[in-house]
C-alpha cells in the first residue's frame, strides 16, 4: 500500500508551507509579529517541537526573524528590492519621481483590470471599506490619515488582482512612497481643491471595480495617475518659482 507514517519532520514541513503561502500571498506582511509559540502551535494543531523545527527552517530561509524579548516576526523581505544607494538616488532626482508615476500607471492599470474581473466578493468589500474610511478622513483638517489610506486603497486593489509577483513588487514600491522617497503625499493632500479631486477620482475607481467593469476601471486609474503627475509637476513648478521670487526679494532688499 502506498501509505507512509507521518513523521514530525513532515508535519514541520506542512507548517513551513502554510506560513510560506501566507507570506507569498501577502496575508502575513513584513514586520508583522507572529503569535507566541504556544498560541501558534494550538492554532495550527501541531506540537511545539514541530513548530520550533518549522520556525528554525523559515529563519534559515530569511523569511522570519526573531527579536529578543519581542517574539518572532515576518522578515523585511521587501527591503531587499532596492539597495539603499539606489533609494537615495531616486529621492534626489525628479526624473525618478515621474518615471515612478508612469510605472505605477502601467502596472496599476493591469492590476485594477484584473481586480475588476477576478476579485472575490470579500476583496470588493475590503476595497470599499477603505474608500469609506477615506471619505470619513476627508472631512478632517489633517490630511495625514487620508494620505495613508490612499496607499492602502491602491494596495487593496493590487491584492485583489491575485497576482503574487505584482503584489510583492508593488508593495515594495508603495513602501518607498510611504517613506516619502518619491514625493510627500501629505503636501498634495493638504491642498483643498487637489484633495477634493483625488477623492472624486478614488470614488470613480471604487465605483468601477464594484461594478466589475474592467474598461471603466482602467480609464479611472489612468485618469487618476495622470492627474497626480500633472498636479505634482505644477507643485514643483510653484516651488521653483517661489524660490526664484525669494532670491529677487532678497536682492531688492540689499540694494
Amino acid at each position: 500500500m502506498p501509505f507512509e507514517k507521518i513523521h514530525s519532520e513532515k508535519l514541520a514541513q506542512s507548517v513551513v508551507r502554510q506560513i510560506e503561502l501566507l507570506i507569498l500571498r501577502g496575508i502575513l506582511r513584513p514586520g508583522e509579529r507572529l503569535p507566541g509559540e504556544r498560541d501558534l502551535a494550538t492554532k495550527m494543531g501541531v506540537s511545539r517541537p514541530s513548530l520550533r523545527q518549522a520556525i528554525a527552517d523559515l529563519q534559515k530561509r530569511g523569511l522570519l526573524t526573531s527579536k529578543v524579548g519581542a517574539g518572532m516576526f515576518v522578515a523585511d523581505v521587501l527591503g531587499s528590492a532596492f539597495s539603499q544607494a539606489l533609494v537615495k538616488l531616486f529621492s534626489r532626482h525628479d526624473e525618478a519621481v515621474f518615471d515612478y508615476i508612469d510605472f505605477r500607471r502601467d502596472l496599476e492599470t493591469l492590476a485594477a483590470e484584473r481586480a475588476a474581473r477576478l476579485a472575490s466578493d470579500t476583496d470588493l468589500k475590503v476595497i470599499n471599506a477603505i474608500f469609506t474610511k477615506m471619505q470619513a478622513a476627508h472631512s478632517k483638517r489633517n490630511p495625514a490619515d487620508e494620505a495613508r489610506l490612499d496607499a492602502d486603497f491602491h494596495m487593496a486593489i493590487i491584492e485583489a488582482s491575485h497576482n503574487v509577483i505584482m503584489l510583492h513588487m508593488m508593495r515594495s514600491m508603495f513602501q518607498l512612497l510611504r517613506d516619502g522617497v518619491f514625493y510627500n503625499r501629505q503636501v498634495m493632500f493638504a491642498q483643498k481643491t487637489t484633495r477634493a479631486s483625488l477623492l472624486d477620482q478614488h470614488r470613480a475607481i471604487n465605483d468601477a471595480i464594484q461594478a466589475r467593469d474592467p474598461d471603466a476601471t482602467r480609464h479611472a486609474v489612468q485618469a487618476h495617475l495622470d492627474y497626480v503627475k500633472s498636479a505634482l509637476a505644477a507643485e514643483q513648478k510653484k516651488a521653483k518659482n517661489e524660490a526664484i521670487a525669494k532670491l529677487r526679494l532678497q536682492h531688492e532688499k540689499s540694494r
